[in-house]
């Protein structure tokens, strides 16, 4: 195993079970685990710095919580209800699907259209079915589809809040994977959109399912569970240089500086790494998986948590947050109230609110070159605008996470498809994480789970 993150150790551990306890090293270049999974404190309370919840609606993630020990603290956010920063006020976000609107009449309610950008919404279904044989962006679908306003002010800032990536450059087939193949069914799109919403909102006991699970403590407790499963099965400060095939078909890999390599041979490999580091090994034993590999661009983003007092706010604020529409010229993109969303961060904060705030999208690293203060200030600045707040900080902590996303450009399925068909070719090699099928925990359990029992399979030889 290459790669500590959620990828890598939900690998490692699956190998563990079926291969059995010391067959199975995992290599981490970092001085931890965890990747883009970590916890640490803000006013004395434990706050994730990445990811803080887990995509409900697909089991892979809670599945694997519950197994290492942390059913007893999944818990269901406390609140879901997120607005929208646009034309002066936050409002309340419409129903979507990643921007795509579910409801007329909540659109109409919020406000975040203006008078002809809804008519222009009204017309979208007298228009003729999406052809979508060739891959677009999703701009150009839901703008030709809705018109610019809907892409502007509701797909944009849904689209950075999980892609960290820009409308017109991101995948419409990757980026809505779940939609696109309802478009057979449905000649809107917007009617493609309540279908799925409604397949998504099943009732369970009569209540609808949460989309999301969150950890109480921080989802970054998932990765510290993982790794105490695997124990000494771990190495950090282990940086793999290079990677070759010998002749016998199996792995080796050079290990550490260049005056002191270790060699190590394996029978079995995977790749949880992100593209372009999967691509530098794979150079020579896997060209053509390289080149595709070195062609996923990543984005690079902060998050800046703040405690501040609730009386710093003229009302409590209420709802998950709000998103920031980049039309709108913030640095914030967006905000989430963690002692709302959470009831074990309000639980341990009193008076105090968390606010988490996310900056950075593809290509705009020029708005993380300040200093942690300058950040602090300036999205200080934008929470200001956006809801009145003034009055003293109470703590602050700055969290950069360079080349965080990878991007899903126009094309990515296919480039996708690349990448594994010469894999394949490879006996004992798999490639697994964020940088193939989706971003999320959940997808990512998913793609390590899938490449661990290639692995094994491939081990255990033909069968009779």
């Amino acid at each position: 195993m290459i790669g500590g993150g959620i990828s890598g150790l939900t690998a490692a551990l699956r190998l563990t079970e079926v291969l059995g306890p010391g067959q199975v090293t995992l290599l981490e270049a970092a001085d931890r685990i965890g990747g883009k999974l970590r916890v640490s404190e803000v006013a004395g309370v434990p706050v994730d710095e990445g990811a803080d919840s887990m995509l409900n609606r697909h089991p892979e993630a809670v599945r694997l919580a519950a197994e290492v020990g942390l059913s007893a603290d999944l818990v269901h956010p406390a609140a879901t209800a997120a607005g929208l920063w646009t034309r002066g006020q936050i409002r309340q976000l419409p129903p979507s699907v990643l921007g795509i609107p579910t409801d007329l009449a909540a659109l109409r309610r919020s406000g975040v259209l203006s008078v002809p950008g809804l008519a222009r919404v009204r017309l979208e279904r007298l228009l003729p079915g999406v052809d979508l044989a060739h891959d677009v962006s999703v701009g150009h679908l839901v703008t030709r589809r809705f018109g610019h306003e809907v892409t502007d002010r509701l797909v944009e800032p849904l689209l950075g809040g999980v892609y960290a990536g820009h409308a017109h450059e991101l995948s419409a087939r990757a980026c809505l994977a779940s939609l696109v193949p309802l478009l057979a069914d449905h000649r809107s799109l917007m009617t493609a959109a309540q279908a799925l919403a409604g397949a998504g909102a099943e009732q369970v006991a009569g209540e609808k399912p949460p989309l999301f699970t969150g950890i109480a403590g921080g989802v970054g407790r998932l990765a510290e569970a993982l790794a105490r499963r695997l124990g000494d099965q771990i190495r950090t400060e282990s940086t793999v240089r290079e990677l070759s095939r010998i002749p016998d078909g199996r792995w080796r890999l050079a290990i550490g500086p260049s005056r002191s390599v270790e060699l190590i041979e394996a029978d079995g490999l995977v790749l949880a790494l992100p593209a372009v580091a999967a691509g530098r090994l794979l150079v020579d034993v896997a060209p053509q998986a390289s080149h595709q590999l070195s062609r996923i661009e990543y984005a690079s983003v902060a998050l800046v948590t703040l405690a501040v007092p609730s009386s710093a706010f003229p009302e409590p604020p209420t709802g998950s947050g709000f998103l920031v529409p980049p039309v709108e010229g913030r640095l914030v993109k967006a905000a989430t109230y963690m002692s709302n969303k959470w009831g074990w961060v309000a639980g341990r904060t009193g008076d105090t609110v968390i606010v988490r705030c996310s900056v950075g999208r593809h290509r705009e690293e020029a708005a993380l070159q300040r200093s942690d203060t300058e950040l602090v200030e300036a999205v200080m600045a934008d929470l200001a605008a956006a809801t009145g707040l003034s009055g003293p900080l109470e703590d602050a902590r700055v969290t950069r996470w360079g080349g965080a996303l990878p991007q899903y450009a126009v094309g990515h399925q296919a480039r996708v498809r690349r990448i594994q068909d010469e894999v394949a070719t490879m006996p004992g090699l798999a490639v697994c994480g964020a940088a193939y099928d989706g971003l999320g925990i959940a997808a990512c359990v998913d793609s390590a789970e899938k490449a661990a029992t290639r692995i094994v399979t491939e081990l255990a030889g033909p069968t009779q």
